[in-house]
């Protein structure tokens, strides 16, 4: 039988991945191939368009110091609050919440954006990546214990290594099937937010992040939990 504290878990960590995965689709798509959840793909990125012709590596290029900031910024936020005896957790997805939905109005109002490589394009993409590095820093401050919400390739070898030795013969214990149960649910909460996200960019521009936002105001009211030590 699932606990209340594990389902609580399960929750949050689903509905983070889901918003990751939306929020890193729709940006791509409107922002010429622009990652604002696994920041890191863009190195590779740039470097495909510095041998090409094609724009965008300005983005890209400020995504870094951008992340970095936002992380900085939540980590600040997460010891102010943790000094006053409070839990990170609500302001934090708050916060992203936020974030998000400056993201999806701002990008509708600029919308058409032009150059990848100009002023608005720029503006907006840095709006998600912000967003995008709140969430990376609750992964790391706040929900450390649960699976990454915003990079796939740890969950899938970690649910890989548990299933091939449960398909071996062993015996999962009850703390392996629980991680196996966080990396599934993470993953397939992450393609189905990406899904959702390309579809959704596709149909409704800019408009369409505010569905994530609002998983976040969802995730509001999922209890607080200290920070993991």
């Amino acid at each position: 039988m699932v606990s209340a504290h594990t389902a609580r878990d399960t929750a949050i960590g689903a509905g983070l991945a889901f918003v990751a995965g939306f929020v890193d689709a729709a940006a791509f798509i409107a922002l010429t191939g622009l990652f604002t959840a696994h920041v890191t793909g863009n190195f590779v990125l740039i470097g495909a368009e510095l041998i090409s012709t094609s724009t965008g590596v300005i983005a890209k290029l400020l995504a870094l110091p951008t992340f970095i900031l936002a992380v900085a910024a939540t980590r600040l936020i997460a010891l102010a609050l943790e000094r006053r005896g409070s839990s990170p957790l609500r302001p934090l997805l708050a916060l992203e919440a936020v974030v998000l939905i400056a993201f999806a109005i701002v990008g509708a109002a600029m919308s058409p954006l032009g150059s990848p490589d100009g002023a608005k394009a720029i503006g907006v993409g840095m709006l998600g990546v912000a967003a995008m590095g709140i969430q990376n820093g609750i992964g790391r401050l706040v929900i450390g214990h649960l699976a990454a919400t915003t990079v796939m390739t740890v969950n899938v070898t970690q649910a890989v290594i548990d299933l091939t030795d449960r398909l071996c013969g062993a015996r999962l214990s009850e703390q392996v099937r629980i991680r196996l149960r966080r990396t599934l649910s993470a993953v397939l909460a992450f393609a189905a937010g990406a899904l959702a996200g390309a579809f959704g960019v596709a149909a409704l521009s800019f408009w369409c992040v505010l569905v994530p936002a609002f998983i976040l105001v969802g995730l509001l009211i999922v209890p607080d939990q200290k920070p993991s030590s």
